[in-house]
Formats: structure tokens, sequence, C-alpha cells
């Protein structure tokens, strides 16, 4: 994903996770029993930090637009994907076994992160 995309991507998800969190903090309490709803807040949290990540990769390929950045990005929006949203899907009472996306997603953000590391660093190098 080039800049642009990457931080309108990130604005819509940062919106996206302020609403999530504002649902579960007035929608869903008492509604939901504790232990899901403990599941939507770490979904919204894992959410809304990553999409902050995301804006960060963003404003970053403004002045350093690489492959490995431009990766970097669309993996971390994967994670989003994977890890929050099987997390609002479980909380919400989907079955147990979409659970297995939860890890996957946490590893698209670890493989993103450090491909935007190694992004940055061998720029550094570079210069």
């Amino acid at each position: 994903m080039n800049s642009g995309r990457t931080l309108a991507v990130a604005g819509l998800l940062l919106a996206l996770a302020t609403v999530s969190g504002a649902f579960g903090a007035h929608a869903l309490r008492g509604h939901l029993p504790a232990a899901r709803l403990e599941l939507w807040e770490t979904a919204a949290r894992y959410h809304f930090l990553q999409a902050l990540g995301l804006l960060g990769i963003g404003l970053t390929l403004r002045g350093l637009d690489t492959g490995m950045l431009r990766a970097a990005a669309a993996l971390i929006v994967a994670g989003i994907v994977l890890f929050p949203g099987s997390l609002y899907a479980l909380a919400l009472g989907a079955p147990r076994a979409l659970g297995v996306l939860t890890p996957l997603g946490g590893l698209a953000w670890i493989i993103g992160w450090v491909l935007f590391a190694s992004g940055v660093w061998h720029e550094r190098l570079r210069e």
C-alpha cells in the first residue's frame, strides 16, 4: 500500500476502533458475560494500537517508500482483520474454532513490524 492509501486505511481503522470501544463500553456492557466483554475490550485495545502503528507506517512511507514498508502496512491490516476481528466475533458468540485466526493475526503483526524495522534500518545503512 502506498502512503496515501495507508493513511486513509489507518484513519478508517482508527474510527472503527473508536466505535468498537464505545460499543463495547456502552451497548454490550450488561448484555455479555464478563469473559466475552473482556474479549471485546482486548480486541478494541489491540485494534486501536495497531491502527495507530499503521498511521505511523503511512507517515514513514511519505519519505521512505520501500517494498518492505508497503508489505509491513499490508500485514498490519491483515493482522487487524484476523486478531481483533476474530476476538470481536468470539465475543459475540461465534464458534470457538474461529479462535485459530487470532494467533495468525498476531503473527502477521510480528512479521509486519519486523519488516518495518528492517526496511527503515536498511535505508538508514544506505545513507
